[in-house]
């Protein structure tokens, strides 16, 4: 049986810009698990969404993401086209190589590069649910994008913001610790208010520090904010995490990475299948989109059951 038509979108930024000159020998350890496969460079934002769309339609089988969180959803992305599947039976493959890699904790993927390829190499796939988001970008204009794994709002856009305009050198976990730290300092709640599932009559006018919605179990460089999720389940789970002082968000906030915070005071959880959110005084509150930050609420979020097809242990 001939192995499917592969392709493999690096990103050269990944690892703080490091990954593009380790590629050649990289590739090479690929390429002794997969054998031939076609590979095509990112060179700027959104470039993974077009290359893994041109390629879907050229007959590619197999999509793989080689970067971090932002590049596993941009080609994702790739996969839809007007909201529609591009090819409803091509598979996704991810070789997480990044700051972040939070989605590939919640998928159990190793961070080894050649235990991840032999993995690919089996091209086994599942069908896993995405996350379809209408937001608002910054200058007012109406966008929609796919979230892999968790879209969040408030303090973890400001966190995002601060993440992505530094060097990353120190690694995912502390380049992140660091920013909750820098940004919590400076940081005041936001009053949003939420609308669950359409239901008017249980929506929430609140202020809070974080909500997010979902899918995956991590964000945030190892922040398993969302223990409960599984992203083949149909619907989000929604953490809200109350708004709280300097000290108070520093200390509880170690719960995030061991997943014991649900217990916390300020903090709940629910789940849902559409989540409309809101600013309810005005002020702007920043999205966190896997990571990157393309905008601001309003934003609807709304399940995309088993949308894509995954390579995944």
């Amino acid at each position: 049986m001939a192995s499917p038509r592969t392709l493999l979108v690096v990103n050269p930024r990944s690892q703080n810009g490091t990954l593009g000159k380790r590629w050649p020998q990289l590739s090479q350890r690929v390429r002794r698990h997969l054998g031939s496969f076609e590979e095509a460079f990112t060179e700027g934002p959104e470039d993974a969404t077009r290359i893994a769309t041109e390629a879907l339609k050229d007959g590619v089988d197999v999509v793989v993401a080689i970067g971090g969180d932002g590049t596993i959803n941009e080609v994702a992305n790739g996969f839809f086209e007007n909201g529609e599947p591009v090819a409803p039976n091509a598979s996704m493959g991810i070789l997480p190589i990044g700051t972040g890699g939070d989605f590939r904790k919640t998928i159990g993927l190793p961070k080894d590069l050649d235990k991840a390829a032999e993995i690919l190499s089996r091209f086994q796939s599942k069908r896993i649910d995405l996350g379809k988001l209408a937001y608002t970008t910054r200058d007012g204009a109406k966008e929609q994008r796919i979230f892999v794994n968790i879209a969040s709002f408030g303090m973890s856009g400001k966190i995002d913001e601060e993440v992505n305009s530094s060097s990353k050198r120190l690694g995912g976990k502390l380049t992140f610790m660091l920013a909750t730290a820098k940004v919590g300092m400076r940081f005041k709640g936001k009053r949003v208010r939420i609308v669950f599932d359409g239901d008017e009559d249980t929506s929430l006018d609140t202020t809070i520090s974080t909500i997010a919605v979902a899918n995956g179990q991590f964000f945030g460089g190892g922040m398993q904010v969302a223990p409960n999720a599984a992203i083949d389940d149909g619907r989000f789970d929604v953490v809200s995490i109350g708004n709280m002082g300097t000290f108070e968000s520093i200390w509880k906030g170690r719960h995030l990475y061991s997943g014991t915070h649900l217990n916390l005071d300020n903090v709940s959880e629910r789940r849902a299948t559409s989540v409309y959110a809101e600013s309810a005084d005005g002020q702007e509150v920043v999205l966190d989109v896997d990571g990157e930050t393309p905008g601001v609420l309003p934003a609807t979020f709304t399940v995309m059951p088993e949308a894509l097809s995954l390579i995944a242990p």
